[in-house]
């Protein structure tokens, strides 16, 4: 009989993190690393009227809201690292599109092994520093100006320079996690960020309720049973997959034949993630920053009306945000999952699907398949990201805005894949002792 290794419990992987000395020294180069970057965020940026700033961002929630949240409240603060490691994804995100696009890069994905993928990420960190500067730029001279000190570009320059430096650390502290830690390093970033905004929620909650008395009390339970029922979902749906069968032809070794094999291919539910999600919310926050930048009243008007979730017309809005969020949903979908390359490589290794010819039939049916799911993913993450908001919204329960669908999701997506990442280094490492 072959016995099977079983993943080990929690209690065991707790006893084998405090007992193995590699595992350590990377939780607390993480933990080490993590809070640098947190005390980064209280550097100030020089030569800005605090004051005044933070009274006109007060209103300003819709816009600002999210890329504070995943900047650990760094622009709101004016930290060096206002702008965290959001160059560093935005580059990410550039690179991806653009390796779909460009046979080049999507030769030195796939086909040029760890030195490709390699070069993407020095490319990958060239294109985070460009980003950056045109990013601190913008912010600095359409934005951060008119709080400016001593206004003009000097100030500009100075503030870019300091904004760019910053991002640059935080980008090379996520590759020093990714390499000497835990790994993912970027979104741990972004996980702490979220989880550093928790308190304050918190806090502002507590002082909600101890002012509204017990209807309020009533609708922050309904509101927290909302985020718990949200988070179960979220776990269920990350987790999901659906596994298509694969059968191994017969193969001769020498005098042995070897029986057939039985696999699966693992399909994802939901193939993006939370990157439709973020991906949509960056395009409908684009009709608000550019009218808040032109001061373009009636395009003001019509934007608060129908593209933000606390108009008048707030359905206009969830229903744009629904099928963005489908619409990016597919699209992400389709740059991770090529059914013509599995389809190919399962004919390569003498694999097929039951019932399914190889070749373009295969690649059919994957599609098909991948094309309900994807479906099924975009309804979920769609009704993810606007039953908090309006749930929010219909109960009058305001402080937590901003930690919503996309926090949610990030929190609960990371938190299971670092969960893996601990649990592969102590099933490593348990082998190693069973070598040694």
């Amino acid at each position: 009989m072959i016995s099977r290794d079983k993943a080990p419990t929690a209690q065991e992987t707790f006893m084998q993190m405090a007992q193995a000395a590699g595992l350590r020294g990377r939780l607390l180069v993480t933990v080490g690393i993590l809070i640098l970057v947190r005390l980064g965020i209280f550097l100030p940026v020089p030569g800005i009227d605090r004051p005044r700033f933070a009274e006109a961002i007060s209103g300003n929630n819709s816009i600002f809201g999210l890329l504070d949240i995943f900047s650990g409240r760094g622009l709101s603060t004016l930290g060096v690292f206002a702008l965290g490691i959001l160059p560093f994804i935005n580059a990410s995100i550039i690179i991806q599109l653009l390796t779909a696009a460009i046979p080049s890069l999507e030769n030195l994905q796939k086909n040029e092994g760890e030195a490709g993928r390699r070069k993407i990420s020095q490319i990958t960190r060239y294109v985070t520093v460009v980003w950056a500067i045109l990013q601190s730029t913008a912010f600095s001279a359409l934005f951060l100006q008119q709080f400016a000190l001593k206004p003009g570009p000097i100030f500009v320059a100075e503030t870019a320079i300091a904004l760019t430096a910053g991002s640059m650390f935080v980008m090379w502290a996520s590759e020093l996690i990714t390499e000497r830690g835990i790994g993912n390093g970027a979104s741990l970033l972004i996980f702490v960020n979220i989880v550093a905004s928790l308190p304050k929620a918190l806090g502002d909650t507590i002082d909600l309720v101890q002012v509204g008395g017990r209807e309020t009390v009533g609708r922050v339970i309904v509101l927290l049973l909302v985020f718990l029922a949200t988070i179960v979902g979220i776990v269920i749906v990350q987790e999901g997959m659906r596994r298509i069968p694969i059968i191994s032809a017969r193969r001769q070794v020498g005098r042995r034949v070897l029986a057939e094999q039985r696999s699966y291919l693992p399909l994802r539910l939901n193939q993006g993630g939370v990157m439709p999600i973020i991906f949509a919310a960056a395009i409908l926050s684009l009709p608000l920053l550019i009218a808040n930048f032109t001061k373009n009243a009636d395009l003001a008007n019509i934007v608060n009306t129908y593209l933000s979730p606390g108009g008048s017309s707030s359905w206009v809005y969830a229903l744009v945000y629904m099928i963005s969020i489908v619409f990016f949903s597919y699209f992400y979908s389709s740059l991770i999952l090529n059914p013509v390359d599995v389809a190919q490589n399962l004919k390569k290794m003498g694999s097929s699907i039951p019932g399914i010819r190889p070749g373009k039939a295969t690649s059919e049916y994957i599609e098909r398949v991948s094309n309900r799911l994807t479906f099924l993913g975009a309804i979920f993450l769609g009704f993810v990201a606007i039953i908090p908001t309006a749930v929010e919204s219909a109960l009058n329960v305001k402080t937590f805005q901003g930690i919503g669908a996309t926090s949610l999701l990030i929190l609960v997506g990371v938190a299971i894949e670092t969960a893996k990442q601990v649990q592969t280094y102590v099933i490593s490492q348990r082998y190693e002792g069973m070598v040694k």
